[in-house]
Formats: structure tokens, sequence, C-alpha cells
């Protein structure tokens, strides 16, 4: 009987044996996925806990992105033609926050007088002369509350008795052309930093707070969020030929972009296929990047200043760009906190007109 009980065992083990053998092989790839996710996992932790305590967005990331960032005031860099940061770039930009309370404003002309003077009988003063970008931005009347301009960029054009053609409004004073209501002109609101506003229209705008520092333009490529190719509009010369550009941009955030594209800038440029001068129908794919990798939001609103002999773009005690053309007028930002010295006339030789 215990022959037979041993013999009965030792089959019953034998079959529990041959039954785990073949479940194992038919489920060994199986096993090796699951032992594979086990050995990459770190222990005591579930992959839905992983997926769990994942953030959105890389907080570092977040703080460096300037939209992201409530405390951004003003930044410079140079771009490539797909928008992205490049110390080589043709494209050189400014981006700035209208509400930034770091940041004032103001709009300059070529007068051969004070801006803002009167004469005997009361009568606002605006007797233009000719002047170059290097000079418009470093005269006494480009001075706010005794500083110079820590950035600018040329704006209006200038017609043959050297006259803004367009709008211009600086500190609510009126300094405009034969275009005033005709063309597009861009403008930051008064009013305390946090209540300021940019816009991009035609002619003065409704609310009088908003008519407070606006430079002439033309040439408006974006209208509400939406662009349109404006070659035809611009005429071969400055569609295809004249091709270095000085454009602004108004996000539906609020932000602004000034950038100056110009082969012959005072950098160092090395021109290739995605880093050369602007066709009108590149503008948006360089502008909306730009937005997008500061966090600016889309662009809503955008136009051209006086391109060809006129472009210059100035930032931090530096002239990137400069034409020989004469200007109708600049856009002026100024640090509130930092008084700047003014090395402008040792960076790079003036275009005298005589």
């Amino acid at each position: 009987m215990l022959d037979r009980n041993r013999v009965l065992l030792l089959f019953s083990l034998m079959l529990i044996i041959g039954i785990y053998s073949g479940w194992k092989n038919d489920n060994s790839d199986f096993l090796n996925k699951n032992t594979k996710i086990e050995a990459n996992q770190p222990a005591n932790e579930s992959n839905s806990d992983k997926l769990a305590n994942k953030p959105d967005i890389n907080p570092e990331t977040k703080q460096n992105c300037p939209g992201e960032n409530q405390n951004f005031s003003l930044d410079f860099f140079k771009t490539n033609n797909f928008g992205e940061k490049d110390s080589k770039g043709i494209n050189h930009v400014i981006i700035f926050n209208p509400k930034s309370d770091k940041l004032d404003f103001k709009v300059n002309l070529g007068l051969a007088h004070k801006i803002y003077a009167k004469d005997v009988k009361g009568k606002l003063q605006r007797e233009y002369v000719p002047k170059v970008f290097s000079e418009i931005i470093a005269d006494e009347n480009s001075k706010l509350n005794g500083k110079m301009p820590i950035a600018a960029i040329n704006a209006d054009y200038i017609d043959t008795n050297n006259q803004p053609q367009g709008l211009n409004i600086s500190r609510g004073i009126e300094y405009a052309g034969d275009f005033r209501n005709k063309r597009s002109s861009f403008g930051i609101s008064g009013g305390n930093a946090g209540q300021r506003q940019a816009t991009i229209q035609v002619g003065r705008r409704k609310k009088d707070i908003l008519n407070y520092n606006i430079v002439g333009g033309n040439g408006r490529f974006y209208k509400n969020g939406i662009f349109k190719n404006i070659c035809d509009d611009l005429g071969e010369l400055a569609c295809k030929q004249a091709i270095n550009r000085s454009m602004v941009a108004v996000t539906n955030s609020g932000y602004v972009i000034l950038l100056v594209n110009d082969a012959k800038a005072n950098s160092e440029i090395i021109i290739s296929e995605n880093n050369q001068e602007l066709l009108p129908d590149m503008f948006d794919d360089v502008l909306e990047e730009i937005a997008d990798n500061s966090c600016l939001g889309k662009i809503q609103d955008a136009m051209l200043f006086d391109g060809g002999m006129s472009p210059g773009l100035y930032y931090n005690d530096k002239i990137y760009i400069q034409n020989p053309g004469a200007i109708g007028s600049v856009f002026l930002i100024y640090n509130k906190d930092i008084r700047i010295k003014n090395k402008m006339e040792s960076q790079i030789p003036s275009f005298k007109h005589t």
C-alpha cells in the first residue's frame, strides 16, 4: 500500500511540474515585459504615481519665458527667419511689456527747436529739419526727465519738406502730416503703467488716453489676428528691392515686438537661406515664432515703419542698425530706474545731411 501511495504522489508532482512548465513557456513574453517595467521603475513608485506627479510645464522653463513672468519689462535678442534666437541672426528684436512700471515712452521728431515749444502767440511750433537716426535719438529732445533712451526704433516716413507724413503724437502733443488719417500708426497710451495699452490703427483713437505716444507708419499686414501679404500694396520697389525692414507687432496679450531686419547691421550676421532679408510673405512666420517662443500670445496687429534708407535700431548704448536717410519720427523707450549714459555717437559714424 505504501509503494502505491508513493507512486501516486510522484505522479501528481510530475503532473504539476509539467503544467507549470507549459504555462511559463506560453507566457514568457508577458513575464519578460513585466520584469523590464519593474527593473526601470524606481522602488516604491508605481506608474500611476509618476504620471500624477509629473508637472504640466517645467517651472524653470516657465519662469524664463517672458510672457509667463509677471515682472518682465523688456528684452533684446537676435533671431533667424524661423524666429529662433541666434547670435548671428539678421532680425534684431526688442520685446516689451507696455504695462511695466520700469518703462516709460516718448516720441521724437526732427525739429529745429525744443519739442513742445510755442511761439509768442502761444501756438505750437512745428519747424522740421532733416535728422538721421543717430541724431534724432541723441539730441536734447530725445531726453525724458533728463534721461536718455535705453532703446529706440525708426518710425514714420518723411516728405520733401522734412515733415513726418503720418500721425505722430509725443506725450499728448500732435506732430502730424498729410497722411495722418490715411495710414496706420502705432501707439502706447498714457495713464498709469498698469493701464497702458498698445494699439495699431488708422487716425486718432476714440479714447483720448490712447492718443499719448503715437508714431506713424504704413503697410499694415496683420489686422485683428489675420495676416495679409501686402506685396502688391507696397509695389515692386518696396516689396522686392528695398527689402531691409522695420516693423512693429502687438499680441493679443498686449505685448509689443519691435523688429528690424537689415543685412547691413552693426552686428555679426551669417546670411543663409533661413537668415536673410524678408519678403512680405515671410513676415508672419518670424513674428509668430518670436511671439510663441517668448510666450507673448498670438499676433493681433502689425505694420511696417519706414524701410529702405531709414531703418534704425538702438539698444543699451549701441546702434545696431543705421541708414543714411532722414527720419520722420522715432519711438523711444526709457528705463525709469537707471540713468543711462549716452555713448551713441561713439558707437557708429553718423550720416550727416548738408
